[in-house]
């Protein structure tokens, strides 16, 4: 407990790394700079730089990031360049935590999405007082309507940045709830009320001792569909059936999806419903059992921001 009462209050943690965060992207040279911007002080709040590291990760890109450039931004940050890895993100994501230094991880499977200012003090949190936490941040779309529908209607990289200088982004990073959407939702009149309540199947910024993700064996590479398929609920769904796991869904932080013509969301909602029940049908094939979404007990743990991020906790 002292290390972390101490990392939070803004002392740095008595051990030099302490979280590492994973990012795979794969031709991202628009959207991977700012992903990694958002991850990084005086952005996020309420943590040292020198208790983390990024590691970059480039699937096999054919328009890859300038490691140069990359690794420029901080200090912290780390830039490794697959050649020719396989089309999942599996790999890549088991090949950074073999080289990451933290006792704790936050995976961010889609180096696309964006985080909220406090996502990384907010994530660990859990990590004081519960042995085995997996902790999950929301997902949003960037836009005003999912982007499986708005990129059919025009919806472009360029309306996007944009939309991002309309929020003057980076200045406040809760802004972002002003200008998107709750991720993946299929509800005729929206989303839910109580959407920050909703549990979650996967997530794009999840946090887990490095301990418990090698315990399940890490990211299975026989899901090896590109994108990953089932990757990351299958191993969302893993961490959370350990005997001594504790769920915890953050309120009030999120990360943002930034568009980039990846294989799921580039899809029409038809393409979509093909896809799943191709990603479900080898998940049953290599587990054994069909896809289901883990139903035990869960906690949240977060607070209440200003202005469109408060509106949303209080009326969907």
């Amino acid at each position: 407990m002292k290390v972390f009462s101490n990392w939070l209050a803004g002392g740095g943690p008595e051990s030099p790394i302490t979280l590492s965060i994973v990012l795979v992207v794969y031709n991202m040279r628009r959207a991977a700079p700012r992903s990694i911007r958002s991850l990084l002080t005086p952005y996020q709040r309420g943590i040292d730089s020198e208790s983390y590291e990024i590691i970059v990760v480039e699937n096999g890109s054919s328009e890859p990031l300038d490691k140069a450039s990359i690794e420029s931004l901080a200090p912290n940050v780390r830039y490794h360049y697959l050649q020719d890895p396989p089309p999942s993100p599996a790999y890549a994501i088991n090949y950074a935590v073999a080289r990451a230094r933290g006792e704790i991880l936050a995976i961010m499977v889609d180096g696309a999405h964006m985080v909220t200012p406090g996502v990384l003090r907010w994530g660990l949190v859990p990590f004081a007082y519960e042995s085995n936490p997996i902790v999950a941040a929301p997902r949003f779309f960037l836009g005003h309507e999912s982007q499986v529908e708005s990129v059919h209607k025009g919806y472009d990289e360029q309306q996007e940045d944009a939309l991002l200088d309309s929020i003057e982004w980076p200045k406040d990073g809760y802004r972002l709830y002003e200008v998107s959407v709750p991720y993946r939702y299929n509800f005729a009149s929206g989303p839910p009320k109580l959407f920050w309540f909703v549990r979650q199947f996967e997530s794009n910024c999840l946090f887990v001792r490095k301990a418990a993700f090698l315990a399940v064996g890490g990211c299975d590479e026989r899901f090896d569909l590109p994108g990953g398929g089932c990757l990351m609920p299958d191993l969302y769904k893993e961490l959370c059936e350990m005997s001594d796991a504790s769920i915890v869904q953050l309120l009030g932080e999120a990360s943002f999806h930034q568009v980039h013509g990846g294989i799921s969301t580039s899809s029409t909602r038809e393409k979509q419903v093909e896809q799943w029940a191709e990603y479900t049908a080898q998940y049953e094939q290599i587990r054994g059992i069909p896809f289901e979404v883990s139903q035990k007990p869960q906690q949240f743990v977060g607070h209440m921001p200003q202005g469109p991020a408060r509106r949303l906790m209080l009326t969907g």
